[in-house]
């Protein structure tokens, strides 16, 4: 899977959440997105859950840190989505994801959430999604 062109990215909350700690086996994650080896692709909502669940997890400080590098790195790109395609049915508020990846043209939203796996049954539009541990392997 590895390729020469970086990959376009949507990062789920929860990955977001668990590869920001330096002691994650994951941190090569947000690692990688600060050394700009992937663009990051999100929406105003997307940047808001981000910003409400790390309020949850961290010190204020840190989650400005944290979302003011994402206003100031050159590979993460703010889309606006204009039409609602509202594929995810169980969980709603996932479809923000979704929109951002058809508006963003991404190649993968990184995700271990199993409502995304209803993505695999459209054809139309095309959404491929990742798990993290497959998304890791890419930067190891």
């Amino acid at each position: 899977m590895k390729s020469h062109k970086k990959l376009n990215i949507i990062l789920d909350t929860n990955i977001l959440l668990v590869s920001i700690p330096e002691q994650s086996k994951y941190h090569i994650i947000y690692k990688s997105l600060i050394e700009k080896k992937y663009n990051l692709f999100i929406t105003n909502d997307i940047l808001k859950e981000y910003e409400e669940i790390l309020y949850q997890k961290y010190y204020p400080e840190t989650v400005e840190e944290i979302i003011n590098s994402l206003f100031y790195l050159s590979n993460v790109y703010l889309v606006n989505p204009y039409f609602n395609w509202n594929l995810i049915e169980n969980d709603p508020d996932d479809n923000k994801f979704v929109d951002c990846a058809v508006a963003g043209n991404v190649d993968y939203i990184v995700t271990n959430d199993n409502h995304f796996n209803i993505l695999k049954t459209f054809e139309f539009p095309k959404i491929q999604t990742l798990k993290i541990d497959e998304f890791k392997k890419l930067f190891e």
